[in-house]
């Protein structure tokens, strides 16, 4: 009995082993080969397609902010 458990349970540690290599090879064959490459903002990219060397600056404004109106208690 102790046998036939050992040979069964090398099988299935031999089996998980080259599945888990197959998944692995195949996942990252994957994710190399039709991910989608992240492409940079317009902004980026000088007149002829360059990307820009310099470092970019980006401002934010607000405009719903009302100073003008006080809040009434």
């Amino acid at each position: 009995m102790l046998a036939v458990s050992l040979v069964f349970g090398s099988f299935l540690t031999i089996l998980f082993f080259v599945m888990g290599i197959t998944l692995g090879w195949v996942g990252r064959e994957y994710l190399m080969n039709y991910r989608d490459v992240p492409q940079f903002h317009p902004e980026m990219y000088d007149q002829n397609g360059n990307i820009i060397p310099d470092e970019i600056l980006a401002v934010r404004f607000e405009n719903d902010y009302d100073d003008d109106i006080e809040d009434e208690d």
